[in-house]
């Protein structure tokens, strides 16, 4: 059985999705109740997957362990199709979430109301024009890697749900809210929350 370090809403939430997807068995803990969660992951991040004596604490090599290991056919064959693959979850993992880092950095650290405001300015119209590279991508499927949602698609679903938090608009394209859409209705996406509010308010 898998262990995944989590909270409720973070990008940790795309992982459980896939290991439900997976069907696959796993222990859901918290991070805010360990005590010394530095002793699991330096950084203070989540998410973080146990697997036997292995420990992954990197989204994106997490995502890529589980595909390989399990055979997913979300890991394209193709060389080619392997590499758009890989990019996409790089764009993702390290540039996507980094920029909705920004927002939540923002606020916990510009205390100077225009400063702040300012910095959620720019920060919001970085997002915008990385969200308009989703929708341009998504001109020709209706998701990331096609014709079906993958892991790709969750992340991105998951990060879209942050900017709520925040006093910006960052406006989404019609291609990508229908690609939102698609994601949260799907059973393994709702099946995750539930798993994640249950743990979390047992």
């Amino acid at each position: 059985m898998y262990t995944l370090y989590y909270l409720p809403g973070a990008c940790s939430r795309a992982i459980l999705t896939l290991l439900i997807e997976l069907d696959q068995p796993v222990k859901l803990i918290d991070r805010t109740t360990v005590a010394r969660y530095s002793d699991i992951n330096p950084t203070g991040q989540v998410p973080v997957l146990v697997d036997g004596d292995l420990t992954l604490r990197e989204g994106a090599v997490i995502i890529q362990y589980l595909l390989e290991k399990h055979q997913s056919h979300q890991l394209p064959g193709d060389h080619k199709q392997r590499y758009q693959f890989l990019q996409d979850l790089m764009f993702a993992n390290a540039t996507v979430h980094p920029a909705y880092g920004r927002l939540f950095f923002i606020d916990a650290t510009v205390t100077e109301p225009d400063q702040k405001a300012t910095a959620f300015d720019g920060a919001a119209t970085a997002l915008t024009a990385l969200w308009q590279i989703v929708e341009d991508r998504l001109a020709d499927a209706p998701y990331m890697g096609g014709n079906e949602p993958n892991i790709v698609d969750l992340l991105l679903t998951v990060y879209a749900s942050w900017g709520p938090n925040f006093p910006v608009t960052i406006p989404l394209g019609p291609r990508a809210e229908r690609m939102i859409a698609g994601v949260t209705s799907l059973p393994s996406f709702a099946e995750a929350v539930r798993r994640e509010n249950a743990t979390s308010n047992p």
